[in-house]
């Protein structure tokens, strides 16, 4: 395929077809008149050797190949908007733009929010959106980063993208403040035995994959879509969770939980940010990359330090109190 060859208007005009699956209505949305829109599905038609769109009575369905362009067209779309957005010079003082980032709760509470303080201060014109990322960043990550500006994502879900590292955190275990059973230590028995709540986004929760390496099975009771949610659900129960240190100093303020260490060397948290290569070089991700990799260099510095350097035995009781 030859893409001095295309007319990538033809693209814009594929994305409003599919996505209308009307001929007057797609041409309404870019701007083209009925005739010119029916030119362009004609064109379309013939290159892929497919109807695209096919009747059924009075409307059109999509045919297999259209229902599989459908997404592609838009990533497509949406790719070819931030290459000619790209920008040679940016002033974030002066500029007005909008950056989103995918993110589970825990990046956009530790980090994310720490970014935003850091804009607010900085950059008043910018605008921040955090989405949580959908399983499909894992097998599509590439496609997934072409229409967003960055992903919060621990090192070990995905790689062959660039990154630039945020901030290391260690897991704790996390249990009720009265809970019968444990006291001033946790057991693998415990880890084994008791019942869990988990986070259910096992591309997020590198944790639970250390645990099936050490053959244990966690009994899980409940799962949630964010690691915030678990104080709730260890509170007033004989459950247990592993939990970020940096996110359970909210926990134990927000519920009647308390933390330990983990009874086993539990690998820790190595939070990046991760970007597609189209943005490599525009000016305004370049600056938005430096300022998360200050964010990030002043949350090691300011960020319990004691606790990471392993004098963890006070931090820990004024965790637990």
């Amino acid at each position: 395929m030859n893409l001095s060859r295309l007319d990538l208007n033809l693209v814009v005009a594929l994305r409003a077809l599919l996505e209308e699956r009307n001929v007057t209505r797609a041409g309404e949305r870019i701007g083209l008149s009925q005739p010119a829109m029916s030119a362009a599905l004609s064109r379309l038609r013939r290159h892929f050797d497919d109807e695209l769109l096919a009747r059924t009575g009075n409307s059109y369905e999509l045919t297999p190949l259209g229902t599989a362009l459908r997404d592609r067209s838009a990533t497509a779309c949406d790719l070819l908007e931030r290459v000619f957005a790209s920008q040679a010079d940016f002033d974030p003082t002066a500029e007005t733009r909008e950056f989103t980032l995918l993110a589970s709760d825990y990046g956009a509470a530790v980090f994310g929010a720490a970014l935003a303080r850091a804009l607010h201060r900085e950059a008043p014109g910018i605008r921040l959106t955090f989405q949580h990322p959908s399983p499909s960043v894992v097998e599509n990550a590439a496609t997934v980063l072409s229409t967003v500006d960055g992903l919060l994502m621990p090192h070990g879900v995905i790689d062959g993208l660039p990154a630039v590292d945020l901030f290391s955190d260690r897991w704790l275990c996390l249990m009720a403040e009265d809970h019968p059973e444990i006291r001033d230590a946790l057991t693998l028995d415990h880890l084994a035995r008791l019942p869990w709540a988990v986070y259910q986004r096992p591309y997020d929760a590198p944790a639970a994959r250390q645990l099936s390496m050490l053959g244990i099975s966690p009994r899980v009771e409940v799962s949630v879509q964010t690691f915030q949610l678990l104080p709730h659900m260890i509170e007033g129960t004989h459950r247990i969770a592993m939990i970020q240190e940096r996110l359970a100093r909210t926990a134990v303020r927000s519920a009647a939980v308390r933390v330990l260490p983990c009874p086993f060397e539990a690998v820790p948290v190595q939070e990046a940010m991760w970007w597609h290569p189209v943005h490599a070089q525009d000016a305004a991700h370049i600056w938005l990359r430096r300022k998360a990799e200050e964010v990030g260099a002043t949350l090691m510095a300011n960020g319990d330090g004691d606790v990471l350097k392993g004098r963890a035995d006070a931090s820990y009781a004024a965790l637990s109190r």
